[in-house]
C-alpha cells in the first residue's frame, strides 16, 4: 500500500500552471517539523515536494499562500529528473486530498468583518 500522510507549513505562495492539454497543476513544497529533537536539542524539519493536480491545484492555489498550515493526503512517486550532472530520483507526494488546516487569507477576511 502507497499512502502518505502530513501536515505542514507551505514554504511559498503555491503557482498554478496550466498544460498544454489543459490540465492543471502545482508543485509545492511543505515544511514538516519532526516530532523529536535532535542531538542539540532543536527540532529539524524535512522538506517534502508536492505535485498537487486538477481542482486539487486550482483550489490550494486561490485560497492558500506560503506559511499556511496545510494536510496532504497522497501516494509516494519517484520520477527521474536529468540536469546538468546526470540522471537522478526524486520522491515527491502526489496529493489525493488537500486539508486547509489555517489559512492566511481567511484571517484577512476575519480581520477585515466589521461587528
Amino acid at each position: 500500500m502507497n499512502q502518505m500522510i502530513i501536515v505542514g507549513r507551505l514554504t511559498k505562495d503555491p503557482e498554478l500552471k496550466e498544460l498544454e492539454n489543459g490540465t492543471k497543476v502545482s508543485n509545492i513544497t511543505l515544511a514538516v517539523p519532526r516530532s523529536y529533537k535532535n542531538a542539540d536539542g532543536v527540532y529539524e524539519t524535512d522538506f517534502i515536494k508536492c505535485s498537487l493536480w486538477k481542482n486539487i491545484a486550482e483550489n490550494t492555489a486561490n485560497y492558500c499562500q506560503k506559511g499556511d498550515l496545510v494536510g496532504i493526503k497522497g501516494r509516494v512517486q519517484t520520477r527521474e529528473i536529468e540536469t546538468e550532472n546526470g540522471k537522478h530520483s526524486e520522491m515527491e507526494l502526489v496529493a489525493e486530498k488537500v486539508t486547509f488546516l489555517s489559512s492566511s487569507k481567511e484571517k484577512e477576511k476575519s480581520d477585515q468583518v466589521d461587528i
